[in-house]
């Protein structure tokens, strides 16, 4: 099997939809052997925050010297990034690697005669989320990974991921309205699918602070007598911001972390707990590794820096719990700069309030279509956009457009701040590498 046919396949799945439900996943692997029993598995559940929170627990534990696998959604950068590796080099660095397409192809070829036979015999074909589910077990059940870090993709309770039935632990991020049309549209019924994800006498680790939140959690885990450790954020001191760094106290030792915005002490605060988690467990894990860890996870897409003078960040925030965080982010780091936003999002998220969140702090904001099925087009961003504050709304439609509008608009000491959805983060950082050398 051809790289090029394996994707056709995943692809030709999208057709499929995207469907709730543990019992074509369930059947899918174990027809396949059911590769997650052989994977000492970290399950990881909630609204925002869980790429930074795995990706700092993932860097942690390769600065120790074990081999990682995590499996994310959505893939922002490359169809590759859903599945990746992380490792400590010869030079004691945390290097990452994506699955190869070689892996892929491997992987894919196992699958799809199975998923042939299971339509033949009256069984639903399993979906594009389900068949990458799958492949990204298999691989890191083939590549032998100490653990397996796997990023729900939607909710918990019936996401693709809960077909795992022993995971070493569970790691519940910060829990916010999204998805209503899925998962409920109260902060409990929402908790109450994430907390799904917990198991039998499985430990289970919160950073969450909402009182609904936390009652929904800690029944499930008393249904499930599964241990909960919640923390919080005043666990961390001298805690500091800069556009360098993060750095804080936690029991003593000092952490530095490179990922920036507010949001991310509480990422790191909720990665070394679920750490400490480990070491209760008998795994060894040093305060060197956890330290060095910290210091060399990184994050793409997640306020990320790509030019100064002027600023260029791209952001995922694209629901209203990600703009109050980016909101705060901003008044900290740039609170006496101009900001210039450009605005991209999906049809189906709560653009009005996220917009209302962050359309005040802005001069300009300037709207495009992401190149996405599910994408608002732009003009009616822009019209919604109109409706907040002062600022002068521009319909740029295309991103390339609308990042020349930008960098035409700013000055050396202003910040152009591309935003609202994971899905278009890709076009705009290409688009801006392909016209860095005219601006």
């Amino acid at each position: 099997m051809t790289y090029e046919e394996a994707r056709a396949f995943i692809d030709a799945s999208n057709q499929y939809g995207s469907k709730l439900g543990l019992k074509i996943i369930t059947e899918l692997m174990g027809r396949l052997n059911n590769p997650q029993e052989e994977l000492k598995i970290i399950h990881v559940a909630g609204t925002n925050g869980k790429g930074s929170t795995t990706a700092i627990i993932a860097s942690v534990l390769a600065a120790e010297g074990y081999l990682v696998g995590r499996y994310i959604s959505p893939a922002v950068f490359s169809y590759q990034e859903r599945v990746q590796l992380s490792k400590r080099n010869d030079s004691d660095l945390v290097e990452h690697e994506y699955i190869t397409k070689e892996g892929i192809c491997d992987a894919i070829a196992k699958i799809r005669p199975v998923c042939e036979a299971m339509v033949k015999e009256g069984f639903d074909h399993p979906t594009s989320f389900e068949l990458e589910t799958a492949m990204a077990l298999l691989y890191m059940q083939q590549r032998k990974v100490d653990f397996a870090i796997l990023e729900v993709g939607l909710g918990g309770r019936l996401d693709a991921t809960n077909v795992i039935r022993h995971p070493v632990c569970c790691a519940i991020t910060s829990i916010s309205m999204d998805h209503m049309q899925y998962l409920g549209d109260t902060l409990e019924k929402i908790a109450r699918e994430k907390a799904g994800i917990i198991k039998p006498g499985v430990p289970v680790i919160t950073c969450n602070d909402d009182p609904s939140v936390l009652a929904v959690l800690k029944e499930a885990c008393e249904e499930k007598r599964a241990g909960l450790t919640m923390l919080r954020e005043a666990d961390l001191t001298h805690l500091e911001y800069s556009l360098e760094a993060t750095t804080f106290t936690y029991h003593g030792q000092a952490y530095e972390i490179k990922l920036l915005g507010e949001y991310q002490g509480k990422n790191a605060l909720l990665a070394l707990g679920t750490i400490e988690l480990l070491q209760d467990m008998g795994y060894p894990i040093s305060k060197a590794a956890m330290k060095e860890g910290l210091l060399q996870a990184k994050w793409s897409g997640r306020f990320e820096i790509l030019a100064k003078e002027p600023y260029f960040i791209i952001d995922g925030a694209h629901n209203e719990d990600a703009a109050l965080h980016l909101k705060r982010t901003l008044q900290r780091y740039y609170s006496n700069k101009r900001l210039i936003y450009i605005m991209g999002v999906l049809a189906d998220k709560d653009y009005g309030r996220i917009l209302e969140i962050m359309a005040p702090l802005a001069h300009k904001i300037i709207t495009v279509t992401p190149d996405n099925p599910r994408a608002l087009a732009s003009h009616e961003l822009a019209m919604e956009a109109r409706k907040y504050g002062s600022s002068s709304v521009v319909d740029a439609q295309s991103v390339s457009n609308a990042i020349k509008i930008a960098f035409d608009e700013a000055g050396q000491e202003d910040v152009i701040l591309a935003f609202g959805s994971l899905f278009y983060l890709s076009e705009v950082k290409a688009s801006f590498q392909k016209q860095e050398d005219f601006i």
